[in-house]
């Protein structure tokens, strides 16, 4: 069960890092027989109407003594179990795995312990190799000379990637151009600097008919999350945006759609270009008419499989992913994956950022009529970005056409939604309460990790190793980060 939600297509190895023109030529005929298949799997209703179903994975880091990346996640994956740790792009990155849970009862507290358990695994591991793991979404410490091809982790989806984003540039440099509290500017000839980059990655399988609700309020939700969530200040010693993260992945793959392959309307990873109006189809079909094929690899397996749809689907990366997986009796389903989120102060935080969206998600289908009409979705768009620059500092529009302070809109008004919202989807009310009031001390406090890392920074005067060192510390204490004292 964990490999059908949780592990995303971009996640299994290719054979090979050269492709012909008859080998693109294959892949784009598989690709839309198994879209034309899809198709008529939604228009026949034989999709799984389980869920929802609830999972995550959580990127982190491997440090040396001096709280710098250290180049050994290979040498980990091979000590843990395959269904918990997979490798990441950079030799000092790694993932580790959730088993999915039915979202009643007590699934959060569940979660937490399942994680809990994870973490103290590889945190063994990654001590037996004079390393330690920490959970942050850019690591302070990091160097841009660190983001360099010699830290790719050696499997060959990650060299073919990296040879087909550059060509699809016509050779030309990945620029990356931030502009936030400072301004950094760099030019990079791959694409590492994705790696710099580690998150929270939320899962929610959800019955195929009502998967365009869930990923239409998983785009309006996305700004208020993302303010509340942050924990990204620092790239390379400046500071930027409060999620960093951001428009450092969407410049670390910067490639787009037909028209331009590297400057099309569309580009691989952005917050997408509209709402689902009436079915989640609609985004696979886009995947297929404005997304060239980045990685065409062959598989010798029949349609009903949808192989290359699923790869092709695992190059392109929406903020709000829909994925199509397989029930344990093989149904075909949809699962909606969150990847706005960075990894998380603590485990405790990174399972209530989880709660709050779950409980979102259901309150907002289960209570908000018209969704797509009632916030357009290049308001819900600008509030995103406006809110990963600023954090929790905005006023963004919402549903009823006011303009809001962000703190205030999750205070009123989408903390007693995602409360109403877990109550309906069975969590227990004592296992709702105790996630969410972590949530709303935080809002009270004002204190996210990015604020706690600005806070640190402003009081101590230090440098990035001590940042990074008193943030390892209060981490392994297992604290939420609104209790953390600089």
């Amino acid at each position: 069960m964990r490999q059908q939600l949780i592990n995303e297509p971009m996640g299994q190895e290719i054979d090979k890092t050269q492709f012909t023109r008859d080998d693109f030529r294959k892949f784009s005929e598989r690709l839309r027989s198994e879209t034309t298949q899809l198709k008529e799997w939604f228009d026949q209703a034989v999709m799984s109407n389980r869920g929802p179903v609830a999972g995550f994975e959580i990127e982190a880091w491997m440090i040396d003594r001096d709280f710098r990346p250290a180049p050994r996640n290979q040498p980990f994956i091979d000590a843990m179990p395959e269904e918990i740790a997979t490798p990441e792009l950079a030799t000092f990155n790694i993932e580790l795995n959730n088993e999915p849970r039915i979202l009643m009862g007590r699934a959060l507290s569940d979660l937490q312990q399942a994680l809990e358990s994870n973490w103290n695994q590889a945190s063994e591991v990654a001590a037996s190799l004079d390393t330690r793991i920490l959970s942050i979404g850019i690591l302070p410490t990091l160097k841009n000379t660190d983001l360099s091809l010699r830290y790719m982790s050696p499997l060959k989806r990650y060299r073919a990637l990296n040879e087909q984003v550059i060509r699809s540039r016509g050779g030309r440099a990945l620029q990356l151009d931030i502009v936030g509290r400072q301004h950094l500017s760099s030019s990079h000839n791959n694409v590492m600097l994705e790696a710099g980059a580690t998150s929270l990655q939320i899962h929610i399988q959800t019955p195929f008919n009502r998967a365009h609700h869930v990923y239409n309020a998983s785009i309006a939700i996305s700004a208020p999350l993302i303010a509340i969530c942050a924990n990204s200040p620092y790239l390379f010693g400046y500071d930027l945006w409060d999620e960093t993260r951001i428009p450092l992945f969407e410049q670390a793959v910067e490639i787009g759609g037909f028209e331009d392959v590297a400057q099309g309307p569309l580009r691989r990873v952005s917050f997408g270009s509209s709402y689902a109006r009436d079915s989640i189809f609609e985004c696979f079909n886009e995947n297929v008419q404005h997304f060239p094929v980045l990685l065409p690899r062959l598989y010798d397996e029949p349609t009903s499989k949808l192989r290359h749809l699923q790869l092709h689907n695992g190059t392109i990366w929406r903020w709000n992913r829909p994925l199509v997986g397989f029930d344990h009796d093989g149904t075909p389903h949809i699962r909606i994956e969150h990847r706005i989120l960075p990894a998380s102060p603590s485990i405790i935080d990174s399972v209530a950022n989880a709660a709050l969206y779950y409980g979102l998600v259901e309150g907002m289908c289960n209570e908000i009529e018209d969704l797509t009409t009632r916030l357009p979705f290049t308001q819900a768009k600008d509030n995103f970005y406006q809110a990963a620059r600023h954090g929790l500092q905005p006023h963004i529009n919402w549903l009823d056409g006011e303009k809001y302070p962000i703190r205030t809109l999750l205070q009123d008004k989408l903390l007693p939604l995602a409360r109403r919202g877990l109550q309906t989807m069975g969590i227990e009310d004592s296992e709702a309460g105790h996630y969410l009031d972590i949530i709303e001390a935080r809002l009270e406090s004002g204190q996210n990790g990015c604020q706690w890392q600005r806070q640190f920074m402003e009081k101590s005067g230090q440098d990035m190793r001590s940042l990074t060192a008193a943030y390892y510390d209060l981490q392994q204490g297992g604290e939420p980060v609104h209790r953390w004292i600089i």
